[in-house]
């Protein structure tokens, strides 16, 4: 079964300063001379994930990111992201089918290094439980879901939170340490791009 990567990228972007298309005009913020969201996207492709499916809001114009014309990677739109990113995971996932493992990163974290996204995947499909990376006693992403999981996360109601829904399955969850601040790394505000 292949390997999939969700990202959630149909926030509105507030914090960032954005405009009326919210989130996408923060995706599209140069990082290292690159769209944030191709920065995203590239260490999923690099990382050795199959396939990778990019939720978005049905406001996006995301022209100038190039990884999405690659034929691994898929758009869906989440037609109301307003309940919070879980909606959006379960959108890709919907929308994806099965898969194994499956990885959730969000789009504005451009900073994870591929060799964690490998390791993610390794741990996943050797142990077959969710795997989160760790740094400085820190969990981040992405985070490794396995397959079988998938009826659980669609049957949740949108208002989840996805830590909450995979704290409810114990015994589930294995903490993987890694080399990598990018794990903790999110885009909020623009001064979070350098």
């Amino acid at each position: 079964m292949p390997s999939l990567a969700i990202v959630p990228a149909a926030g509105r972007g507030e914090r960032f300063g954005s405009t009326r298309d919210g989130a996408a005009s923060k995706l599209v913020a140069p990082v290292g001379g690159e769209p944030l969201l191709d920065r995203t996207l590239a260490s999923l492709l690099d990382g050795g994930v199959d396939a990778v499916v990019v939720v978005v809001s049905p406001a996006a114009v995301l022209d100038v990111v190039t990884r999405l014309r690659d034929p691994r990677v898929r758009v869906v739109v989440n037609p109301d992201p307003s309940p919070g990113m879980f909606t959006s995971i379960q959108v890709g996932w919907e929308a994806a089918g099965e898969a194994d493992p499956v990885l959730i990163l969000p789009g504005d974290m451009p900073f994870v290094q591929p060799a964690t996204v490998t390791a993610v995947v390794t741990a996943c499909l050797r142990l077959g439980v969710v795997v989160s990376p760790r740094i400085g006693g820190r969990r981040g992403h992405p985070v490794g879901l396995p397959g079988r999981l998938r009826p659980i996360v669609l049957a949740a109601p949108r208002t989840s939170a996805l830590g909450d829904l995979l704290g409810a399955q114990p015994g589930e969850r294995v903490e993987i340490d890694v080399a990598d601040p990018g794990i903790l790394r999110d885009v909020d505000v623009k001064s979070d791009l350098s």
